[in-house]
């Protein structure tokens, strides 16, 4: 592994590890995580458009290919959420306080029998796949990193893990798991991304060889499942939410615009 891919990794765990940590410290209120959900939603967005796709058309023979590729990362993180039906991050609490205007949708989210493992088993499979994603964009198809490559991947997984881990562990708080249990559970899902990333990286390396097919696979696949967990987030919370819009558009484009500044940079 590179020096970059690893510094990349233990921000991404760190990241994680202090998302998780925030239930026992503070409480995030529902405008501000609603904000910083649409910040994180255009980063995702920004980058799965103008970052992943691109690069992966440029390593496969045709651009019909990326895409098609690109349609099955989709389709695999939406039969995922399907799957382990909780993709929200505005996490349950024990107390009826709440900004939301619509009670009744925060009504049926606080009764939804949600499992906190089966939530941690579905967001260790897309958080293993950022992890080979941040792996294949960092190295870039030859096996080394070059200047800050993959920062845009990197940006995105390091503003979007410490939501999913939070609401992991809210999960268990509510439901009076102890606090070594649930630190242990947040350690263990921070290190997925790392492990993912690592498991790419040394399986290329055991190769011996420049596959940019599979860079380039690897990458639309992951183009389609950024865009899947951004668009997830954020239309739930356009049709539930008529306050703050102005204020979510603007989070909303202004994680787009880091996505693209980042694409434009010398890196």
């Amino acid at each position: 592994m590179s020096i970059v891919l690893i510094l990349y990794c233990v921000a991404v765990a760190l990241s994680s590890w202090v998302g998780g940590g925030i239930p026992t410290r503070a409480r995030l209120g529902h405008r501000q995580t609603q904000l910083v959900l649409s910040l994180v939603s255009g980063v995702m967005l920004g980058v799965a458009m103008l970052h992943l796709f691109p690069q992966s058309m440029r390593m496969l023979e045709n651009e019909s290919q990326s895409l098609s590729i690109g349609l099955g990362g989709l389709l695999f993180m939406f039969l995922m959420i399907r799957m382990f039906p909780f993709h929200h991050h505005d996490a349950p609490r024990h107390d009826e306080d709440h900004e939301c205007e619509h009670p009744e949708h925060d009504h049926e989210i606080r009764r939804a029998d949600v499992s906190w493992l089966g939530l941690a088993v579905g967001f260790s499979a897309h958080t293993v796949i950022d992890g080979v994603a941040l792996a294949a964009a960092t190295l870039g198809g030859s096996g080394e990193a070059s200047g800050l490559a993959g920062l845009g991947v990197f940006i995105a997984i390091f503003l979007h893990k410490p939501l999913d881990a939070m609401t992991i562990t809210s999960l268990m708080a509510v439901r009076d798991w102890p606090l070594p249990t649930r630190r242990l559970v947040n350690a263990g899902f921070a290190l997925m991304c790392p492990l993912g990333a690592a498991a790419f990286a040394l399986g290329f390396g055991a190769t011996g060889g420049d596959n940019r097919f599979l860079f380039g696979a690897v990458l639309a696949f992951a183009a389609g499942v950024f865009l899947c967990i951004s668009l997830s987030d954020l239309l739930p919370e356009v049709q539930f939410h008529s306050h703050d819009r102005l204020a979510m558009s603007g989070a909303l484009l202004l994680g787009v615009t880091i996505a693209a500044v980042l694409e434009v940079l010398p890196v």
